[in-house]
């Protein structure tokens, strides 16, 4: 579904989010806490839908899957010898890495019935993120990469226009439902790739899980004039289809 038909679908008055951008990370886990309560204050009511935006601090998040294999423990000693904070994330499937030179992107609504929705938000804001790596200049789709890291059907990847066969990992999406409203989060590598790529490949080999290193890269691998304000002007332009935006203080949500 595009941006377009899915506000065609909308009923009643129109959409809103404001948008909060956090200048400075939290700390690793702090960060990934902060989106869990927000989103208990979205479904209340006591905050209104939103888009928070940050760099967060180098961070593997694993999902609850790898905490079983036995090589868990070693992974994770493995992050702190390369600088990453291993974290449990509670959305999401296997370890994903990001540093400063990554854009996360945590959009939140109250919705009544959230997990009926669940799977269309995934091909929806997959679909807006890459055509938001698009409007930058990254030959951009939704899909799964043969190898990649965190396998997700709704995973977007991108190629260098003279190397198609190339295709990289760029995004990984999240889904966290609840009773009353759901956090989508969006990860966007696009800077410096090389420590991501290490850590991961520390990471799964701990894990003894299959993959293909060469899927891991950057938004700026493939276009080097992009930085992470370029991606996040071009990701809120595409939200700006999605939705009408303003803009929020993010000290007010500290309060």
């Amino acid at each position: 579904m595009t941006i377009r038909e899915h506000n065609n679908m909308q009923q009643g008055a129109p959409r809103t989010l404001t948008v909060y951008r956090q200048k400075d990370s939290l700390g690793a886990a702090e960060d990934l806490d902060f989106a869990l309560a927000l989103l208990q204050r979205v479904k209340t009511g006591a905050a209104g839908p939103l888009l928070r935006l940050y760099r967060p601090e180098p961070t593997v998040a694993f999902g609850q899957r790898d905490t079983h294999l036995p090589g868990f423990e070693a992974a994770a000693r493995a992050c702190r010898q390369l600088g990453f904070e291993p974290l449990v994330r509670k959305a999401g499937g296997r370890a994903a890495a990001y540093h400063q030179g990554t854009l996360v992107i945590d959009h939140l609504e109250p919705h009544a019935d959230a997990i009926a929705g669940a799977k269309g938000r995934f091909s929806l804001f997959g679909e807006l993120l890459a055509q938001a790596l698009r409007d930058a200049g990254v030959e951009a789709a939704v899909g799964e990469i043969p190898g990649e890291y965190c396998p997700g059907e709704f995973s977007v990847h991108g190629h260098a226009p003279l190397l198609p066969e190339r295709r990289l990992k760029l995004i990984g999406t999240a889904q966290r439902v609840v009773s009353g409203g759901w956090l989508f989060s969006s990860v966007i590598i696009v800077e410096n790739s090389a420590p991501i790529r290490a850590v991961l490949e520390a990471s799964y080999a701990a894990l003894s899980l299959e993959w293909d290193p060469a899927t891991a890269g950057a938004v700026n691998d493939l276009v080097p004039r992009l930085d992470v304000d370029a991606i996040e002007a071009a990701v809120l332009g595409a939200y700006a289809r999605y939705a009408a935006l303003s803009y929020g203080n993010f000290s007010s949500l500290l309060g």
